[in-house]
């Protein structure tokens, strides 16, 4: 009988997972991942890992499965919770959930069961895997598919696993929609049947993002700074372009604002504090759109902001992965110098799947898409697939 160690998050999506795995005749232990427990930016009524902890505990007691917690805020405040800081710091915008899921669940996560004896792991997660071999070696290769209900897809948080930590995996509930996930949890008179989904970072709970940033970074006041949608640098003429490379990277390339580009609006409490597109938060009024940030200058404290949600500011089809970003989970397909790729691509989670290309050069690789995208934020991650199956992804620089 294989052994399968799943996390346990306290949720409706992990506690039928578990059950599905018994019911398909795996030896099944629960682990709960204790990643968090500073009640001071969680809200109370909202998911704190304590109520969560002990959901999961009774769904491991209704399953008749063996259950541990294990702590892991250690690891989880040093590769998670500093590189947030980091991030925001220098005016970017991180993803902690796909962090989360690379270097917690599918690493630190997986050592430890594997060192209990598991053979697998496994999640609640909306999505799928399948394998291949290949002839020439038999060398098996996974593939990483979207869930099957699509309005619940997962697969965008998954999009830094390796070919290693897809082998280990299992996605029990990903065939079927939430809707069948809840029957099921509600004819076993589970005690998450009717649980709220967490809206909140990873295993721990929703958390007051500004409250929670402040803790290190200082609010230091600045000036709002519109700028105007005839603003002279959107209406630049293109040059001629002697090559791809050359073309793709003057349209992914940032445009510089300065204090004088525009008006001031208003004041805010730190740069470090915005993200591109955000529209929530400015406490500015008087005009006929609302206004969203289109870009922050944390140097200088300035946050850039422009009227309406297609607002030239906020609108590019190119941009930019560094070399030592690009992650493949598929390597067979990887791309190399001056190699070029049909795909669709999103650039958030739940994102409609857009038209692209992905183009790789010696100084990275871009993403073209076919139309303009909102909101394209440094720090983020971008995802590519082909079909149903996510083959790659990389930060967006």
């Amino acid at each position: 009988m294989k052994t399968v160690v799943i996390g346990l998050s306290g949720g409706v999506d992990s506690s039928v997972a578990a059950y599905l795995l018994k019911e398909q005749g795996y030896n099944v232990i629960g682990l709960f991942m204790k990643n968090w427990h500073d009640d001071s930016v969680t809200i109370s009524n909202e998911c704190p890992w304590l109520d969560d902890s002990n959901d999961a505990m009774l769904v491991a007691e209704k399953l008749e499965i063996p259950f541990q917690t294990i702590d892991l805020s250690i690891q989880y405040k040093s590769r998670i919770v500093d590189y947030m800081f980091n991030e925001y710091k220098h005016g970017r915008t991180p993803n902690p959930d796909i962090l989360c899921n690379k270097e917690i669940k599918f690493d630190i996560f997986l050592d430890t069961a594997i060192s209990l004896g598991a053979d697998y792991i496994a999640t609640g997660h909306y999505c799928r895997k399948s394998s291949m071999s290949i002839a020439e070696n038999k060398e098996k290769i996974y593939s990483l598919l979207a869930g099957y209900d699509k309005n619940k897809d997962q697969s965008y948080f998954l999009c830094q696993l390796s070919q290693f930590q897809l082998s280990k995996t299992l996605f029990p509930i990903g065939e079927l929609e939430k809707s069948e996930v809840r029957k099921i949890a509600s004819d076993l008179d589970l005690v998450t049947a009717n649980k709220k989904d967490s809206q909140g970072l990873c295993f721990i709970g929703k958390v007051r993002l500004p409250e929670f940033l402040m803790q290190k970074l200082k609010s230091k006041k600045g000036d709002i700074v519109q700028i105007p949608n005839d603003f002279k640098k959107y209406n630049n003429m293109l040059p001629n372009f002697e090559s791809k490379a050359q073309e793709l990277r003057y349209k992914c390339k940032k445009i510089n604002y300065s204090h004088d580009d525009g008006v001031v609006m208003g004041s805010h409490q730190g740069a470090h504090f915005f993200t591109i597109g955000q529209r929530k938060g400015l406490s500015v009024g008087g005009t006929k759109a609302p206004l969203f940030v289109i870009a922050t200058d944390v140097d200088k404290n300035i946050v850039y902001v422009g009227e309406g949600k297609d607002h030239p500011g906020l609108l590019r089809n190119v941009l930019y992965v560094n070399n030592d970003d690009i992650h493949w989970v598929r390597d067979d397909l990887k791309l190399f110098n001056g190699d070029n790729l049909e795909v669709h691509a999103r650039i958030r989670y739940r994102q409609t799947l857009q038209k692209a290309y992905i183009h790789k050069f010696y100084d990275g690789l871009y993403v073209e898409f076919l139309n303009l995208q909102t909101a394209i934020s440094e720090g983020q991650f971008v995802a590519w697939y082909i079909g149903e199956e996510l083959v790659g992804s990389g930060v967006i620089s």
